[in-house]
């Protein structure tokens, strides 16, 4: 791994905690949207046997959704809501960073227990992908606002990106094409299932749900 790779690979770990500290949503879907373009670049920056057009393609595709597409559907989203900022989450901001660190150390202990052959797979770049992939799962637990609970679903599809990308290495286009589709897909049925709610209920606070009867 070269020194570019373990930038980006220490800008997503900033990511992740800037996701788990703050509270402003326009904040994170810009945070979100980088953290997409990092993973993309990745995927040229790991390439074992030089850039070819597969791999390009993929990035290519993989920043434009990841990185302008999706956010701007979020971003429409959050304006159609009325909503700014996540309030009263079910565990805090700070709790949430600690326990982000703890699953980064946890990741870098796992890690560090697996062999390595040879490929792109290393113990940084292991471990930053698994805990994207918990910090991820942390948002969608943690926070009651849905479309935090999308953007931890981003993140979680981040991380399993970047953990496929490290372990495979080069992707068949046509599953990654397949994953994008798929991400696509889910944000924009989950941005109209949340601007229903938001236009039926005046907010998009999923807790809030549980006290519906009947």
């Amino acid at each position: 791994m070269n020194s570019l790779s373990e930038l980006i690979l220490i800008s997503v770990i900033i990511t992740n905690l800037l996701l788990l500290g703050s509270s402003r949503l326009r904040t994170n879907i810009g945070v979100l949207a980088f953290q997409g373009v990092a993973f993309g670049i990745l995927t040229l920056v790991e390439a074992r046997e030089g850039l070819t057009l597969l791999l390009l393609s993929i990035a290519i595709v993989n920043v434009s959704l990841k990185g302008i597409v999706i956010p701007r559907l979020l971003h429409r989203s959050l304006r159609f809501a009325n909503v700014r900022r996540e309030v009263e989450p079910f565990i805090g901001f700070s709790a949430s960073v600690i326990l982000g660190v703890l699953a980064l150390i946890g990741s870098t202990w796992l890690t560090s227990r697996l062999s390595f052959h040879e490929g792109p797979a290393t113990p940084l770049g292991l471990s930053v992908c698994l805990s994207t992939i918990l910090i991820g799962l942390l948002l969608i637990i943690a926070r009651r606002k849905a479309l935090m609970q999308i953007i931890g679903y981003l993140t979680m599809e981040n991380g399993i990106y970047g953990l496929g990308l490290m372990v495979i290495g080069e992707q068949p286009l046509v599953v990654e094409l397949g994953v994008l589709l798929d991400v696509f897909v889910a944000v924009f049925v989950m941005g109209i299932a949340m601007f229903h709610i938001s236009q039926e209920f005046d907010h998009i606070d999923v807790h809030e749900m549980n006290e519906l009867k009947g």
